[in-house]
């Protein structure tokens, strides 16, 4: 069997994404355990780790913009990192009114983040590792449309909203090893 090397540029961009990944996962997983002990009402703590989430995002897609030059969609990073920031100050304004506000916000932003990071999934195709990213993307659409929707209900509740990060991360965990044989050039 011939193995045929990958092009420097994509086994240096698979090499980054790969760190990125697994930073990525394990990030979500503390910030999901954390929020879900947390989140019972909306307290100062709960509204600094619902902030911090979307800002970790932005850290996340400025590494993305700075290690993937050669790949994928940069104006879709940009505006990951602008819908990511208004985001974060949204979450601090919609948190004065209660949970129901701040599940509309994270549910828009679930779904507009879901919708780039399953188009930068596919444009990344050739690299290797990106399945997991197209799927977390679109089960990151369908979970924002189940946050605006949960934020009518008679008890809403940030747990899910929180839980949302569990899937998330797995897929990041299974893109990492996927993106292994990328990274290794071939």
């Amino acid at each position: 069997m011939t193995t045929i090397a990958a092009p420097p540029g994509i086994s240096q961009t698979a090499s980054a994404l790969r760190r990125l990944y697994f930073t990525r996962f394990t990030f979500a997983i503390v910030w999901a355990l954390v929020t879900i002990a947390t989140a019972k009402e909306i307290g100062p703590l709960t509204v600094v780790l619902f902030v911090l989430y979307p800002l970790f995002d932005v850290g996340a897609a400025i590494y993305d913009l700075r290690s993937t030059r050669t790949t994928g969609s940069p104006a879709l990073l940009y505006v990951n990192i602008v819908v990511s920031l208004i985001t974060a100050a949204g979450v601090c304004v919609a948190s004065a009114s209660g949970i129901p506000a701040v599940l509309r916000v994270w549910g828009a932003w679930a779904i507009v983040a879901g919708l780039v990071q399953l188009i930068v999934g596919v444009t990344r195709r050739k690299m290797g590792g990106q399945w997991p990213m197209i799927i977390s993307g679109g089960i990151s659409v369908l979970a924002g449309g189940s946050f605006i929707a949960g934020a009518s209900a008679d008890n809403p509740s940030l747990t899910n909203a929180a839980g949302y990060a569990i899937p998330g991360a797995i897929f990041f965990l299974i893109a990492a090893f996927r993106l292994g044989r990328s990274a290794k050039g071939n």
